[in-house]
């Protein structure tokens, strides 16, 4: 064990023995807790002749269902088909936190090593998307678990009191010093807190999927599930997409395919596949609740490049329940993306004993559910996109963990790089410029791994940032969590 006075988390993995942890998660499905759902919907049929589209859409994720819902929006008339591989949410869009935020950047800092010039408008934009989310999911009354009550970050070590006082000098942050933020979630390791009630929503990630595509089929876009997109044909003046049981042709092609390789060959280098895990307990108790605290439904993270995250979800019985998740981000060798990866019982026990550290008063709540996923995740840590095809085919991904939100943003600009006009999101710099590309392998593995080490280290040493962290931001790749 590291100098347990170095990193809080560290020393969590001495509150808790062994058999404790193995204990807690003994009953845990391998699967996500927000899929695990009565409300999951049948999925449709798949695509079983050759059809024709408008627009048609690959991917059936928040990227995929926000561009066709907003295309039928813009023109009721316009033909759009969407096609899913699987199904509807199942991969990154039903496996989240839910937590949905307005930053279109990965965080203010991040936008402003990037884009310095155009930060302060891409905060503006990213609010207004964030408003319009909200707008849209009262609009078509979206049964989705939203509640825009905030996020809460937390310095769990002594030098990071002065970042959390730091934030909380911008309007509509609050400072909550340790008495203040105890007071809100019982936390022996959180010494102070920012609280934002502003930039942050929560929802049940599924649930959003599922009603996105209701209300798509209720616009009357098309929806194929099972179906899965294997070339595109460039025929002059339409796109013809071929699937393994017919081919659609169109007039524009939306990819929303994220983590999963674009038909797009280019840009295999630009995106890579990270494991991200998480873990949501069972049905709190009164006492448990009571102990705990965290009576509003606040999101929560800690500010460590290793960080945790975590966030309160009433489940369908009323009952209150906690998901924790974060801390260990793989990459495994080749970019690889393999079902076998989703589980990661090395991680679920790490998480159960940090679980515990932070929260001793839960000490015999049990989990039910244990689950990972693939992040889309590119050099800058937020999307790019292209237009290929002389102008009939856009792309979008490269979101790294913060796509609950800014998908819908991603969506907006993909529909208006298709439209052929000069908008304010098409000469956006953002929109313009690409993250620098990742390596080969064996370079790619070694170099994600030398990162992670790196940021370890910064986490040690009071969040400065090493010589090699520093280099890799000033070229565009440094990875800032």
């Amino acid at each position: 064990m590291r100098n347990p006075k170095t990193l809080t988390f560290d020393r969590h993995e001495a509150n808790a023995s062994p058999e404790h942890i193995k204990k807690s998660l003994e009953s845990a499905k391998h699967g996500s807790y927000w899929l695990d759902h009565a409300q999951r919907p049948e999925a449709t049929s798949a695509l079983e002749s050759n059809t024709e589209a408008d627009l048609l859409v690959i991917g059936g994720g928040y990227t995929g269902l926000w561009t066709a819902l907003q295309a039928k929006e813009r023109d009721p008339h316009r033909d759009v088909v969407l096609i899913e591989s699987h199904r509807i949410g199942w991969a990154a869009s039903g496996r989240n936190g839910g937590f949905c935020e307005a930053s279109l950047v990965h965080g203010e800092a991040n936008g402003a090593n990037h884009l310095s010039k155009e930060n302060e408008l891409l905060g503006q934009l990213g609010t207004q998307n964030l408003d319009e989310f909200q707008a849209t999911v009262e609009r078509y009354n979206m049964d989705v678990d939203f509640t825009r009550a905030g996020v809460l970050e937390v310095a769990t070590e002594p030098h990071q009191v002065s970042w959390v006082a730091e934030a909380a000098e911008s309007d509509g942050i609050e400072f909550l010093d340790a008495v203040a933020v105890k007071k809100l979630i019982n936390s022996p390791d959180f010494l102070a807190g920012s609280l934002d009630r502003k930039s942050t929503a929560l929802v049940h990630p599924a649930k959003l999927a599922w009603e996105l595509a209701r209300v798509c089929r209720e616009l009357g876009v098309r929806i194929y599930e099972h179906t899965r997109a294997t070339e595109l044909r460039d025929t002059g003046t339409h796109v013809r997409v071929l699937t393994e049981a017919g081919q659609i042709t169109a007039e524009r092609i939306a990819l929303a395919t994220n983590v999963f390789p674009s038909l797009l060959k280019r840009h295999h280098a630009r995106v890579i596949p990270v494991y991200d895990y998480a873990l949501m307990t069972e049905p709190l108790t009164e006492e448990q609740q009571q102990a705990l605290g965290w009576a509003e439904p606040v999101g929560l993270a800690d500010l460590n490049n290793r960080f945790h995250y975590a966030r309160p979800t009433i489940d369908s019985q009323g009952k209150t329940r906690i998901l924790y998740g974060g801390y260990d981000a793989v990459y495994h060798f080749g970019g690889r993306i393999r079902s076998s990866y989703d589980s990661s019982p090395a991680t679920f026990e790490k998480l159960a004993a940090h679980f515990f550290g932070s929260f001793p008063q839960l000490k015999d709540v049990k989990f039910s559910h244990a689950w990972g996923g693939a992040i889309d995740t590119c050099s800058r840590f937020f999307s790019f996109f292209d237009l290929t095809h002389g102008g009939k085919v856009a792309y979008c991904a490269g979101f790294t963990g913060l796509g609950v939100g800014a998908t819908r943003f991603g969506a907006k600009v993909m529909l208006d790089l298709l439209s052929g006009a000069k908008t304010e999101l098409t000469e956006l710099e953002m929109v313009r410029t690409k993250p620098l590309p990742f390596p080969p392998e064996p370079a790619a593995y070694v170099g994600v791994q030398l990162m992670t080490n790196q940021l370890i280290r910064a986490d040690h040493n009071e969040g400065k940032r090493p010589v090699f962290l520093k280099v890799m931001d000033k070229i565009g790749m440094g990875f800032d969590s």
